[in-house]
């Protein structure tokens, strides 16, 4: 679905993992320990449940939540030694305590900021619209060989100009993943490569290789385009979801970059 690829955003803290923390009142906690004359309410015990298991505490087992309640008893029993109030008061305790409790607030805060400036259909449909304008026109089905130095790629260039079969040098010499499978890359759009080897493919005509070296981040690479086809539009349902989260997590790094103006000023 290369028609919308997440672009990376620089500073952008508040990913998809902040986007799934939810906001709601729920009933009165209740007491379900007591530590060392300390009350451990409902809600913390979820909580720890949820961070342990990736879940709602209400699909935890029995067996899960009595493991996990002892677990919670261990870390309060730790936490209300004498000891622990000294060890609370050194400097790095006191500053990892600090950005523990900056980083659960600013999760809060974001996905607070996210639910009341939800994406509109106004707002997905014009996005979508011009995505489908911008998208390349093409994709293409591609090999490629990674190798370390350019030297290397130009040994196997030779030997691609002397007949040798392209997969099986893929084979016996790429170190990029795809490499036991011929260096086959699949179909794929231009914005789903680095800027680099999305050119070279381009300038190439199907079933042409390159007759110079490709560099880019991840070293040095030979590349067989093998075939092009016109690229085809995804239905806004097939991409409502990513557009959805493109638009609102634009919206929070602007709010973002608000925030860093008035702190300046």
């Amino acid at each position: 679905m290369g028609f919308f690829a997440s672009s990376a955003r620089t500073g952008l803290f508040v990913a998809a993992a902040l986007v799934s923390v939810t906001i709601c009142t729920s009933a009165v906690a209740e007491t379900v320990l007591t530590v060392n004359d300390v009350d451990v309410d409902s809600d913390v015990l979820d909580i720890y449940i949820e961070s342990r298991l990736q879940k709602p505490a209400a699909q935890a087992t029995a067996e899960e939540r009595d493991v996990l309640e002892e677990e919670l008893t261990d870390i309060y029993l730790l936490t209300t030694q004498a000891r622990t109030a000294e060890l609370a008061k050194e400097p790095r305790v006191k500053a990892q305590l600090e950005l523990q409790k900056r980083g659960t607030l600013a999760q809060v805060t974001a996905a607070d900021f996210l639910s009341r400036n939800q994406a509109t259909e106004e707002e997905i449909l014009a996005q979508y619209s011009e995505q489908i304008e911008t998208a390349p026109p093409l994709q293409f089905k591609a090999r490629h060989i990674l190798v370390e130095s350019q030297d290397e790629a130009t040994s196997l260039i030779k030997e691609l100009n002397d007949g040798a079969n392209f997969a099986e040098l893929a084979k016996s010499n790429s170190t990029g993943p795809s490499g036991p499978n011929g260096g086959d890359l699949g179909w794929f759009s231009p914005n789903q490569m680095v800027p680099e080897f999305s050119d070279a493919v381009a300038a190439l005509k199907d079933g042409e290789y390159t007759k110079t070296p490709v560099q880019t981040q991840f070293g040095w690479h030979v590349i067989l385009r093998e075939d092009s086809r016109d690229a085809e539009a995804p239905t806004l349902d097939a991409v409502r979801d990513v557009i959805k989260q493109q638009i609102e997590q634009g919206k929070l790094q602007d709010y973002l970059a608000q925030l860093r103006e008035l702190n300046k000023s």
